[in-house]
Protein backbone atom coordinates (compact mmCIF):
# COMPACT_ATOMS: atom_id res chain seq x y z
CA UNK A 1 0.00 0.00 0.00
CA UNK A 2 1.05 3.50 -0.56
CA UNK A 3 0.32 5.75 2.31
CA UNK A 4 0.64 9.37 2.69
CA UNK A 5 0.73 10.64 6.51
CA UNK A 6 0.07 14.54 6.11
CA UNK A 7 0.81 17.17 9.25
CA UNK A 8 0.67 20.76 9.11
CA UNK A 9 1.88 21.79 12.17
CA UNK A 10 5.21 23.16 12.43
CA UNK A 11 5.85 21.72 15.84
CA UNK A 12 7.16 18.41 17.39
CA UNK A 13 4.36 17.15 18.97
CA UNK A 14 2.82 13.80 19.99
CA UNK A 15 0.31 13.81 17.29
CA UNK A 16 3.51 13.87 15.03
CA UNK A 17 5.42 11.33 17.00
CA UNK A 18 2.96 9.13 16.44
CA UNK A 19 2.31 9.63 12.63
CA UNK A 20 6.51 9.47 12.82
CA UNK A 21 6.25 5.77 14.59
CA UNK A 22 3.41 5.25 12.27
CA UNK A 23 5.20 5.40 9.09
CA UNK A 24 8.51 3.96 10.41
CA UNK A 25 6.19 0.60 11.17
CA UNK A 26 4.05 0.23 7.65
CA UNK A 27 7.51 0.67 5.90
CA UNK A 28 9.05 -1.86 7.50
CA UNK A 29 6.30 -4.07 6.83
CA UNK A 30 7.09 -3.67 3.14
CA UNK A 31 4.55 -0.01 2.64
CA UNK A 32 5.61 2.27 0.25
CA UNK A 33 5.62 5.70 3.35
CA UNK A 34 5.66 9.26 2.46
CA UNK A 35 5.20 11.81 5.15
CA UNK A 36 4.24 15.33 3.94
CA UNK A 37 5.41 18.10 6.85
CA UNK A 38 6.78 21.61 7.01
CA UNK A 39 10.39 21.68 5.38
CA UNK A 40 13.38 21.92 8.18
CA UNK A 41 10.85 20.93 11.26
CA UNK A 42 11.27 18.52 14.11
CA UNK A 43 9.19 15.76 12.08
CA UNK A 44 10.83 16.44 8.85
CA UNK A 45 14.13 15.93 10.13
CA UNK A 46 13.53 12.62 12.44
CA UNK A 47 11.59 11.45 9.20
CA UNK A 48 14.69 11.46 7.64
CA UNK A 49 16.70 9.85 9.92
CA UNK A 50 14.64 7.16 10.00
CA UNK A 51 14.63 7.17 5.97
CA UNK A 52 11.35 8.05 5.46
CA UNK A 53 10.37 9.78 2.12
CA UNK A 54 9.65 13.64 2.71
CA UNK A 55 7.44 16.29 1.15
CA UNK A 56 7.90 19.74 1.59
CA UNK A 57 4.33 21.14 2.59
CA UNK A 58 3.49 25.00 2.95
CA UNK A 59 1.47 25.79 5.47
CA UNK A 60 0.74 29.57 5.48
CA UNK A 61 -1.26 29.99 2.42
CA UNK A 62 -5.36 28.89 2.32
CA UNK A 63 -6.19 25.29 1.67
CA UNK A 64 -7.21 25.61 -1.70
CA UNK A 65 -3.64 26.35 -3.00
CA UNK A 66 -2.64 24.04 -0.45
CA UNK A 67 -4.64 21.12 -2.03
CA UNK A 68 -3.50 22.06 -5.54
CA UNK A 69 0.41 21.78 -4.62
CA UNK A 70 -0.40 18.06 -3.29
CA UNK A 71 -2.32 17.00 -5.87
CA UNK A 72 0.73 16.40 -7.79
CA UNK A 73 2.27 14.71 -5.41
CA UNK A 74 -0.24 12.50 -4.82
CA UNK A 75 0.07 11.68 -8.68
CA UNK A 76 3.44 11.20 -8.95
CA UNK A 77 3.80 8.66 -5.70
CA UNK A 78 0.54 6.88 -6.61
CA UNK A 79 -0.52 7.33 -3.27
CA UNK A 80 -3.64 5.18 -2.47
CA UNK A 81 -4.34 6.33 1.38
CA UNK A 82 -3.78 9.46 3.27
CA UNK A 83 -3.38 10.29 7.26
CA UNK A 84 -4.15 13.18 8.77
CA UNK A 85 -5.47 14.61 12.42
CA UNK A 86 -6.35 17.91 12.02
CA UNK A 87 -9.67 18.84 10.24
CA UNK A 88 -8.46 21.88 8.09
CA UNK A 89 -5.58 19.42 6.46
CA UNK A 90 -8.64 16.57 6.21
CA UNK A 91 -10.28 19.37 3.63
CA UNK A 92 -6.71 19.72 1.95
CA UNK A 93 -5.79 16.24 1.57
CA UNK A 94 -9.38 15.13 0.22
CA UNK A 95 -9.69 17.47 -2.19
CA UNK A 96 -6.50 17.00 -3.65
CA UNK A 97 -7.66 13.31 -3.82
CA UNK A 98 -10.73 14.06 -5.08
CA UNK A 99 -9.11 15.92 -8.27
CA UNK A 100 -5.84 13.34 -8.72
CA UNK A 101 -8.49 10.86 -8.25
CA UNK A 102 -6.65 9.39 -6.01
CA UNK A 103 -7.99 6.59 -2.86
CA UNK A 104 -9.33 7.09 0.75
CA UNK A 105 -8.62 9.46 3.96
CA UNK A 106 -8.33 8.53 7.35
CA UNK A 107 -8.33 11.31 10.22
CA UNK A 108 -6.81 9.91 13.14
CA UNK A 109 -8.59 11.15 16.65
CA UNK A 110 -5.57 12.52 18.89
CA UNK A 111 -5.65 10.20 22.14
CA UNK A 112 -8.84 11.08 23.86
CA UNK A 113 -10.18 14.02 21.77
CA UNK A 114 -13.49 14.08 20.33
CA UNK A 115 -14.47 14.09 16.86
CA UNK A 116 -14.93 17.96 15.55
CA UNK A 117 -16.86 18.03 12.12
CA UNK A 118 -17.18 21.70 11.07
CA UNK A 119 -18.53 23.06 7.66
CA UNK A 120 -14.93 21.88 6.33
CA UNK A 121 -14.93 18.48 8.12
CA UNK A 122 -18.42 18.24 6.50
CA UNK A 123 -17.46 19.36 3.08
CA UNK A 124 -13.90 16.79 3.20
CA UNK A 125 -16.21 13.94 3.44
CA UNK A 126 -18.57 14.53 0.77
CA UNK A 127 -14.55 14.93 -1.75
CA UNK A 128 -13.48 11.20 -0.94
CA UNK A 129 -13.79 8.25 0.81
CA UNK A 130 -12.99 8.40 4.98
CA UNK A 131 -12.19 6.76 7.77
CA UNK A 132 -11.43 7.10 10.74
CA UNK A 133 -8.64 6.00 13.68
CA UNK A 134 -9.00 6.19 17.16
CA UNK A 135 -6.39 4.86 20.25
CA UNK A 136 -8.55 2.78 22.51
CA UNK A 137 -11.32 0.72 22.37
CA UNK A 138 -13.53 3.44 24.71
CA UNK A 139 -12.95 5.98 22.08
CA UNK A 140 -14.49 3.77 19.80
CA UNK A 141 -17.71 3.27 21.66
CA UNK A 142 -18.13 6.56 22.99
CA UNK A 143 -16.92 7.91 18.86
CA UNK A 144 -19.42 10.38 18.09
CA UNK A 145 -19.79 11.13 13.95
CA UNK A 146 -22.09 13.47 13.68
CA UNK A 147 -24.87 11.34 11.99
CA UNK A 148 -22.12 10.68 9.42
CA UNK A 149 -21.24 6.80 8.04
CA UNK A 150 -17.76 6.65 8.99
CA UNK A 151 -16.03 3.13 9.28
CA UNK A 152 -13.60 3.07 12.49
CA UNK A 153 -10.60 1.72 13.48
CA UNK A 154 -8.71 1.16 16.89
CA UNK A 155 -4.89 2.00 16.70
CA UNK A 156 -3.75 1.70 20.23
CA UNK A 157 -0.46 3.77 20.51
CA UNK A 158 2.34 2.01 21.69
CA UNK A 159 5.97 2.03 22.39
CA UNK A 160 9.12 -0.02 21.55
CA UNK A 161 10.30 -0.85 25.29
CA UNK A 162 13.63 -2.28 24.67
CA UNK A 163 15.03 0.65 23.16
CA UNK A 164 14.04 2.19 26.53
CA UNK A 165 16.51 0.41 28.12
CA UNK A 166 19.47 1.66 26.50
CA UNK A 167 18.60 5.32 27.85
CA UNK A 168 21.10 6.88 30.06
CA UNK A 169 20.39 9.05 33.08
CA UNK A 170 20.37 13.02 32.30
CA UNK A 171 23.12 14.46 34.68
CA UNK A 172 20.99 16.36 37.59
CA UNK A 173 23.64 19.21 37.20
CA UNK A 174 22.14 19.60 33.87
CA UNK A 175 18.76 20.22 35.02
CA UNK A 176 19.82 22.53 37.61
CA UNK A 177 18.67 20.43 40.41
CA UNK A 178 20.62 18.91 43.67
CA UNK A 179 22.75 15.65 43.31
CA UNK A 180 20.79 14.16 46.27
CA UNK A 181 16.85 13.80 47.12
CA UNK A 182 13.44 13.28 45.25
CA UNK A 183 13.58 14.64 41.43
CA UNK A 184 9.88 14.64 39.75
CA UNK A 185 10.00 14.82 36.26
CA UNK A 186 6.68 16.71 35.68
CA UNK A 187 6.05 16.07 31.27
CA UNK A 188 4.37 19.58 30.38
CA UNK A 189 2.60 21.33 27.22
CA UNK A 190 0.12 24.34 26.98
CA UNK A 191 -3.12 22.45 27.02
CA UNK A 192 -1.87 21.85 30.87
CA UNK A 193 -1.66 24.88 32.31
CA UNK A 194 -4.39 25.00 34.77
CA UNK A 195 -3.09 21.64 35.75
CA UNK A 196 0.42 22.60 36.47
CA UNK A 197 -1.09 25.25 39.24
CA UNK A 198 -2.28 22.25 41.19
CA UNK A 199 1.51 21.18 40.96
CA UNK A 200 3.07 24.60 41.79
CA UNK A 201 0.11 24.45 44.67
CA UNK A 202 0.72 20.96 45.77
CA UNK A 203 4.84 21.92 46.05
CA UNK A 204 3.73 24.95 48.18
CA UNK A 205 2.54 22.62 51.01
CA UNK A 206 5.31 19.93 50.57
CA UNK A 207 8.37 22.35 50.00
CA UNK A 208 9.05 22.80 53.77
CA UNK A 209 9.07 19.32 54.77
CA UNK A 210 10.63 18.21 52.20
CA UNK A 211 13.43 20.76 50.74
CA UNK A 212 15.34 18.04 49.26
CA UNK A 213 12.51 17.78 46.65
CA UNK A 214 12.96 19.33 43.07
CA UNK A 215 11.10 19.15 39.76
CA UNK A 216 12.35 19.66 36.83
CA UNK A 217 9.69 20.71 33.83
CA UNK A 218 9.84 19.72 30.35
CA UNK A 219 7.95 19.81 27.20
CA UNK A 220 6.64 22.56 24.93
CA UNK A 221 5.96 25.99 26.37
CA UNK A 222 7.79 25.16 29.62
CA UNK A 223 9.85 27.93 29.58
CA UNK A 224 7.04 30.16 29.41
CA UNK A 225 7.44 33.34 31.50
CA UNK A 226 3.83 33.21 33.06
CA UNK A 227 5.12 29.79 34.48
CA UNK A 228 7.56 31.00 36.22
CA UNK A 229 5.90 34.06 37.47
CA UNK A 230 3.30 31.65 39.21
CA UNK A 231 5.99 29.73 40.52
CA UNK A 232 7.30 32.83 41.83
CA UNK A 233 4.29 33.64 43.19
CA UNK A 234 4.23 31.12 44.88
CA UNK A 235 7.39 30.52 46.28
CA UNK A 236 8.47 27.59 45.14
CA UNK A 237 10.44 29.07 42.08
CA UNK A 238 14.19 27.29 43.51
CA UNK A 239 13.24 24.03 43.16
CA UNK A 240 11.55 23.92 39.75
CA UNK A 241 13.87 23.91 36.73
CA UNK A 242 12.03 24.89 33.54
CA UNK A 243 14.02 23.33 30.70
CA UNK A 244 12.05 23.59 27.87
CA UNK A 245 11.17 21.43 24.79
CA UNK A 246 14.17 18.81 24.18
CA UNK A 247 15.40 15.84 22.20
CA UNK A 248 16.39 14.36 25.67
CA UNK A 249 13.08 13.97 27.16
CA UNK A 250 13.74 10.29 27.59
CA UNK A 251 17.06 10.92 29.55
CA UNK A 252 15.52 13.44 31.62
CA UNK A 253 12.70 10.33 32.46
CA UNK A 254 14.96 8.61 33.56
CA UNK A 255 16.22 10.40 35.62
CA UNK A 256 13.42 11.06 37.99
CA UNK A 257 11.96 9.30 41.01
CA UNK A 258 8.60 10.26 39.76
CA UNK A 259 6.68 11.40 36.68
CA UNK A 260 4.12 13.77 37.02
CA UNK A 261 2.01 14.85 33.95
CA UNK A 262 0.32 18.12 33.27
CA UNK A 263 0.19 17.46 28.93
CA UNK A 264 -2.84 16.50 27.51
CA UNK A 265 -3.88 14.41 24.35
CA UNK A 266 -0.98 12.29 22.61
CA UNK A 267 1.61 14.08 24.87
CA UNK A 268 0.48 12.67 27.73
CA UNK A 269 -0.39 9.14 26.57
CA UNK A 270 2.94 9.22 25.14
CA UNK A 271 4.55 10.25 28.14
CA UNK A 272 2.62 8.15 30.37
CA UNK A 273 3.76 5.21 28.32
CA UNK A 274 7.38 6.30 28.16
CA UNK A 275 7.62 6.90 32.15
CA UNK A 276 6.06 3.17 32.54
CA UNK A 277 8.50 1.76 30.08
CA UNK A 278 11.43 3.32 31.78
CA UNK A 279 10.10 2.04 34.98
CA UNK A 280 9.31 5.62 36.40
CA UNK A 281 6.09 5.71 38.61
CA UNK A 282 3.41 8.14 37.55
CA UNK A 283 1.21 10.83 39.12
CA UNK A 284 -1.37 12.49 36.78
CA UNK A 285 -5.22 14.05 37.40
CA UNK A 286 -8.00 10.91 37.03
CA UNK A 287 -8.63 11.82 33.16
CA UNK A 288 -10.22 9.49 30.96
CA UNK A 289 -6.91 9.69 29.08
CA UNK A 290 -4.93 8.47 32.51
CA UNK A 291 -7.38 6.17 33.52
CA UNK A 292 -7.00 4.46 30.23
CA UNK A 293 -3.26 4.25 29.97
CA UNK A 294 -2.12 4.25 34.36
CA UNK A 295 -3.36 1.74 36.89
CA UNK A 296 -4.06 4.14 39.66
CA UNK A 297 -2.54 2.33 42.71
CA UNK A 298 -0.58 0.07 40.55
CA UNK A 299 1.53 1.51 38.28
CA UNK A 300 0.97 5.27 39.64
CA UNK A 301 -1.27 7.69 41.30
CA UNK A 302 -4.18 9.47 39.85
CA UNK A 303 -5.37 12.66 41.65
CA UNK A 304 -9.18 13.96 41.69
CA UNK A 305 -9.02 17.45 41.23
CA UNK A 306 -10.17 19.73 43.88
CA UNK A 307 -8.24 20.47 47.63
CA UNK A 308 -4.23 20.76 47.35
CA UNK A 309 -3.97 19.64 51.21
CA UNK A 310 -5.49 16.84 50.00
CA UNK A 311 -3.48 16.15 46.70
CA UNK A 312 -0.76 17.07 48.63
CA UNK A 313 -0.92 14.42 51.38
CA UNK A 314 -1.55 11.54 48.93
CA UNK A 315 1.28 12.80 46.67
CA UNK A 316 3.63 12.82 49.87
CA UNK A 317 2.59 8.96 50.60
CA UNK A 318 3.38 8.57 46.92
CA UNK A 319 6.87 10.01 47.36
CA UNK A 320 8.25 8.81 50.12
CA UNK A 321 7.44 5.12 50.28
CA UNK A 322 10.49 4.25 47.85
CA UNK A 323 9.89 0.24 48.08
CA UNK A 324 6.17 1.12 46.73
CA UNK A 325 7.46 3.61 43.91
CA UNK A 326 10.14 1.30 42.67
CA UNK A 327 7.18 -1.72 42.56
CA UNK A 328 4.55 0.67 40.44
CA UNK A 329 7.89 1.48 38.10
CA UNK A 330 8.27 -2.33 37.56
CA UNK A 331 4.35 -2.76 37.39
CA UNK A 332 3.93 -0.04 34.82
CA UNK A 333 6.82 -1.04 32.66
CA UNK A 334 4.86 -4.80 32.60
CA UNK A 335 2.05 -2.98 32.16
CA UNK A 336 3.61 -1.82 29.18
CA UNK A 337 4.92 -4.78 27.23
CA UNK A 338 1.57 -6.31 27.87
CA UNK A 339 -0.99 -3.91 26.76
CA UNK A 340 0.89 -1.09 24.64
CA UNK A 341 3.55 -2.38 22.78
CA UNK A 342 4.41 -0.66 19.43
CA UNK A 343 3.79 -3.52 17.14
CA UNK A 344 0.08 -3.56 18.28
CA UNK A 345 -0.02 0.02 17.28
CA UNK A 346 1.37 -0.75 13.61
CA UNK A 347 -1.21 -3.70 13.67
CA UNK A 348 -4.16 -0.86 13.75
CA UNK A 349 -2.23 1.38 11.30
CA UNK A 350 -2.23 -1.30 9.15
CA UNK A 351 -5.43 -2.35 9.30
CA UNK A 352 -6.69 1.03 8.65
CA UNK A 353 -4.67 1.41 5.73
CA UNK A 354 -5.48 -1.62 4.23
CA UNK A 355 -8.97 -0.78 4.93
CA UNK A 356 -8.91 2.83 3.29
CA UNK A 357 -6.96 0.94 0.41
CA UNK A 358 -9.63 -0.88 -0.70
CA UNK A 359 -10.46 0.47 -4.23
CA UNK A 360 -14.26 -0.60 -3.87
CA UNK A 361 -15.00 2.67 -1.75
CA UNK A 362 -13.11 5.09 -3.32
CA UNK A 363 -16.28 6.56 -4.40
CA UNK A 364 -18.06 7.99 -2.03
CA UNK A 365 -21.69 7.07 -2.26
Amino acid sequence: MRVLFYLGEKEWSGCARAALVAARGLASRGHHVSIACCADSPLDVRANAAGIDTVAINTTGWAASGSLDLRRVLKERFIEVAVVSRERDQLIVSSAMRAAGRGGVLRRIPSFETLELQRSGRLALKMAASGIVVSAPSELAALDTHGWTIPATVAPLGVDVPTHDVVDPLPRSEMHAPERGLLIACSYDPSGRYRMGTVFRTLALLAARHPDMHVAVFGPGSVDDDLRMHAAALGVGPVISFLGDRDDELRIMRAADAGWIVAGSDGAAFAALDFMALRVPVIAERTPLFQHYVADGISGMLLTAGDPSHTASGVTAFLTGTEKRRAMGNAGRTRVLRDFAEAAMIDGFEKAVNAAGDRTKWTKK
